[in-house]
């Protein structure tokens, strides 16, 4: 049975659904965010995702520090004063989400205590997300699964047993609205790290829908991803990738996103049904295509055909060679000329 996320379902045999990740590419001002997610819809993305952590939640050392590539120069930064500066406060989230909502957008965001979680509840978003980071923080997928809201849980990072164990937890709560998503926690992912095949191993262990959070460039990891099943992927994504910040110059930009989401539906057009036998592009084909009896001669009437009377010629349009042992021995009506391609009528 499928989840249903803002009225979509999403599982098996239904549209991938396409989250823009803007995160921290909001730089703080809630004006670039709302420009950044009109960008995100028209790039044709069906969701954005923001995070509404608390800094304190995760980082106690402030002398940490996080190295990142900003217009080609290294920018080295606490960790806790970057982090600090682009949290969301309550009346923040609930601005950007009563935006995307006249938008006609989705808006979910990734919380890091149950106050965020209930904040989002409050808020009536479609999912909630959990980052790789927070995977084998048990206490907030028990209290993800405990809404009752359909849950995204990423796998970047994760040992087969870190992710049972939150698969597990999560569902002993009662809730089975569960999407994993294959992620590999490198910005941006070479695609020899890629291994998407994970998509098939994660949705044969766990029988859950599956997705692809995509930290590589360009297209044509998700369209793979669409190839293997996923029903939905997570992209980072700026208005633009020279904006100061740490994740701005790996993000897809709105040229990006938009050939992302053009090649992700060709691939869900090309894989198409699973059903064997011709379509209907091909009935035309068939018949000028395909082979049928023809006289290889001209022929009598009431001539038995032999089978050096019989060639297999186009069009399809008469008894096909796997008919020639019918013929044979058979006579011919009227005079028959070379060519002519043999049906029943033909016959005595």
């Amino acid at each position: 049975m499928a989840i249903i996320v803002d009225n979509r379902p999403i599982g098996s045999q239904q549209p991938c659904y396409l989250v823009a990740e803007i995160g921290l590419n909001y730089n703080g001002d809630l004006e670039l965010a709302r420009e950044t997610i009109d960008a995100a819809k028209r790039s044709g993305a069906d969701a954005v995702k923001f995070q509404n952590y608390v800094t304190e939640d995760f980082i106690s050392d402030h002398s940490l520090t996080h190295e990142y590539i900003e217009n080609g120069k290294t920018v080295v930064r606490s960790q806790y004063e970057m982090f600090k500066a682009y949290e969301l406060s309550e009346s923040d989230l609930e601005a950007l989400s009563g935006y995307c909502s006249d938008l006609g957008i989705g808006f979910h965001s990734t919380p890091t205590n149950a106050e965020g979680i209930r904040l989002l509840a409050e808020l009536g978003v479609g999912v909630l997300k959990n980052g790789s980071d927070y995977l084998t923080n048990l206490d907030l997928v028990r209290a993800m699964g405990a809404t009752g809201l359909p849950t995204v849980l990423s796998t970047g990072m994760a040992t087969v047993g870190e992710i049972d164990d939150a698969v597990r937890t999560f569902r002993q709560t009662g809730n089975d609205k569960l999407i994993l998503l294959h992620c590999v926690s490198n910005y941006p992912c070479d695609p020899k790290d890629l291994n998407l095949r994970r998509i098939d191993t994660l949705r044969d262990c766990f029988g859950c829908p599956v997705g692809l959070s995509d930290h590589s460039e360009g297209a044509m990891a998700a369209a793979l991803a669409v190839g293997r099943g996923a029903s939905w992927i997570e992209k980072h994504f700026t208005l633009d990738k020279t904006l100061p910040g740490p994740d701005h110059r790996f993000s897809a930009d709105p040229e990006e996103f938009s050939a992302m989401t053009a090649g992700v539906r060709l691939a869900e057009q090309a894989l198409g049904s699973p059903r064997l036998g011709p379509t209907d592009s091909e009935e035309e084909a068939r018949q000028g295509w395909r082979l049928s009896c023809v006289a290889s001669r001209a022929l009598e009437a009431d001539h038995p055909l032999q089978r050096s009377d019989i060639a297999f010629n186009r069009p399809g349009t008469g008894l096909p060679p796997k008919g020639v042992d019918w013929l044979l021995g058979r006579r011919t009506k009227k005079a028959l000329r070379k060519g002519h391609v043999l049906t029943p009528e033909d016959l005595l």
